[in-house]
């Protein structure tokens, strides 16, 4: 999950781009790193994971401190350096207390009968209203060792985007964990194989070309997909040259005007999603689980939409079916390494 901090001013620390004893030069943050710390797009990312039994805390910090510290951009400062009069930002190696970036609150249901469902979300949606001391490494965990109907206890992982997106944090926790079967392997992931599915393609090609008329539809459908292809990709830079010139966005609640405020409070909502069911869907519509996935949080967001404004009258009414609001979708094109060990 992602949400919206409020405006982060870095502290303008003077640093030298070499470190004492001619060491290594620092190294600067990349541009996308740049970008999450301009105002309006000042983004955390939140992990919330539901755990079967109660959280060692003592055990959790060992396991931070022999893994999660190996990796650099959790054991480093983000600073301005001002001595070539740029201003351009860097990554700072420090010593990191792990007792400064965990907190463990004593969560208790107040007398009102607040379950402790709501309790946690809560708690998560105060996260939301507050940012992370920039004097620190830009991370911090929340341990709520409180009984929900989902889990015993709830961890909840919040960084900042710059330090890094969500395919390297699911790497990173999946690198804490261990096997099962072996508790000194790391975790695979599984790889589809397309062995099979390339065999089958081949033999139908085969068999296709025993008939000269499929052999025939075969390249029309072929000729059409590319003109449909062509046809949207023209449509699609029409659309984004005519956004950035005059075409905005309808007014409604996922607009947002000037950026992220710090006085908006983030309420997270989350639904329970069987993968069986996604993966029977993507092999339905010849999709990826990311396409799935997307589809999924369009429909949620439709269906609130409509709730919301389809019985209000008058001038606040929404024209729900000319209603225009897009989204940026990041796709991820690098190849995947698998899991990396992070620990010496």
């Amino acid at each position: 999950m992602e949400c919206g901090g409020n405006k982060m001013a870095l502290k303008p620390v003077r640093t030298s781009k070499k470190l004492e004893n001619g060491k290594e030069e620092e190294a600067l943050l990349s541009p996308t790193s740049r970008v999450f710390h301009e105002p309006n797009y000042n983004v955390h990312i939140v992990a919330i994971m539901g755990w079967k039994v109660p959280l060692d805390v003592d055990a959790m910090k060992a396991e931070i401190q022999c893994k999660l510290l190996k990796h650099p951009h959790f054991s480093s400062l983000q600073v301005m350096d001002e001595s070539d009069g740029n201003g351009k930002m860097r990554w700072v190696p420090t010593s990191v207390n792990v007792d400064d970036h965990i907190t463990v609150p004593d969560l208790k249901p107040n007398p009102n009968n607040m379950d402790t469902d709501k309790l946690v979300e809560e708690y998560i949606s105060n996260l939301s209203t507050t940012t992370i001391d920039t004097s620190k490494p830009l991370w911090d965990l929340h341990i709520l060792n409180v009984k929900t109907s989902d889990a015993e206890a709830t961890f909840i992982f919040r960084f900042h985007h710059s330090v890094g997106d969500g395919v390297s944090l699911i790497s990173l926790l999946l690198s804490c964990f261990r096997k099962t079967s072996d508790p000194t392997s790391l975790p695979t992931l599984p790889v589809s194989s397309s062995s099979s599915s390339s065999k089958g393609k081949s033999n139908l090609s085969i068999s296709n070309r025993k008939n000269i008329w499929s052999l025939i539809w075969q390249y029309v459908a072929k000729f059409w997909l590319f003109i449909s292809l062509l046809f949207n990709t023209v449509a699609d830079v029409l659309l984004f040259v005519a956004t950035a010139l005059f075409l905005k966005d309808s007014q409604s609640p996922f607009a947002v005007a000037q950026g992220f405020k710090s006085s908006t409070r983030q309420r997270f909502i989350y639904r329970t999603v069987g993968l069986d069911d996604i993966k029977f869907i993507k092999n339905a519509t010849n999709c990826t689980v990311n396409d799935v996935i997307l589809g999924i949080t369009q429909a949620a967001l439709s269906r609130y939409i409509h709730r919301r404004y389809d019985e209000v009258e008058g001038k606040r009414k929404f024209s729900l079916e000319r209603m225009r609001c897009r989204a940026t979708v990041l796709v991820n094109l690098r190849p995947t390494l698998g899991v990396q060990t992070v620990c010496a």
